[in-house]
């Protein structure tokens, strides 16, 4: 895994994609590729060829249809080729002046699997260009329940974290990401709140206590907390009042820009 992967969609997180991509690309030494995937359906037509229609007449039709998909497509290409010099020009600009870019043609869950064996992490906007409405993009879920590398969710107003916090509750995929985070060079320096929800007992005690240890001798500063009621609006909570800007969940890490 060599690469750090941020998609480009023209979407309003689309500098915050590249600041984050900086900020982790400085941190860990790793080289930054700019993805975007050209979806079909961005640039594909629907046809409704129903109804009383002759066969010469329908048959022009298609022809018709079938160049202004071939028209949609070249400028959908040429937006996205435009798109990424925008991104790559960005980042040198902050001193990154060997960035990677590809334009790949099919659906994004698919590409960033194809590419995932030299994907050392994924950074996505909240939300894409065609579900800024909605309270995450839908190709988020599915990425994250398809890819089994890290991924950082950015919003509009990234600002490098000083202060991250990390949902653990013992299970199989929390400590392999226990193991990620105290791996790897993007975290270090930062203050790590970890905190586990759940109700008072010697065992979570004990599984909080070990999970600690593991981070102190990674060298983070890490404050360790248990945590009574919903795991979500808890953490969630728990990271507003702690002033924390980055949260990290199994196979998921969040980038709140609003701190």
């Amino acid at each position: 895994m060599t690469n750090i992967f941020a998609c480009i969609d023209g979407s309003p997180a689309m500098t915050a994609m590249c600041d984050a991509a900086a900020w982790a690309s400085t941190n860990t030494g790793l080289p930054v590729t700019l993805l975007h995937a050209l979806e079909k359906n961005e640039f594909e037509g629907q046809a409704d060829l129903s109804g009383n229609i002759g066969l010469g007449s329908r048959e022009q039709l298609l022809k018709e249809l079938a160049e202004l998909d071939h028209q949609r497509s070249r400028l959908a290409h040429e937006q996205g080729r435009i798109l990424l010099n925008s991104g790559k020009e960005y980042l040198a600009d902050l001193g990154m002046p060997v960035v990677d870019t590809l334009q790949r043609h099919g659906q994004l869950v698919e590409t960033t699997q194809e590419l995932s064996s030299g994907m050392r992490m994924l950074i996505m906007g909240k939300q894409g260009t065609t579900h800024a409405h909605e309270l995450i993009g839908r190709n988020i879920e599915s990425v994250i329940r398809t890819l089994s590398n890290p991924i950082m969710v950015v919003q509009p107003g990234f600002q490098t974290p000083s202060r991250f916090l990390f949902a653990y509750d013992a299970s199989p995929t929390a400590k392999k990401v226990l193991e990620l985070i105290a791996s790897s060079p993007l975290l270090k320096g930062l203050e790590c709140e970890l905190v586990m929800v759940g109700e008072p007992s010697d065992e979570h005690e004990r599984q909080l206590a070990q999970a600690k240890q593991v981070l102190k001798s990674a060298g983070i500063r890490v404050e360790a907390m248990l945590l009574q009621g919903e795991v979500v609006p808890m953490v969630c909570q728990h990271a507003a009042d702690m002033g924390c800007n980055r949260r990290c969940f199994p196979n998921r890490c969040s980038l709140n820009g609003t701190n």
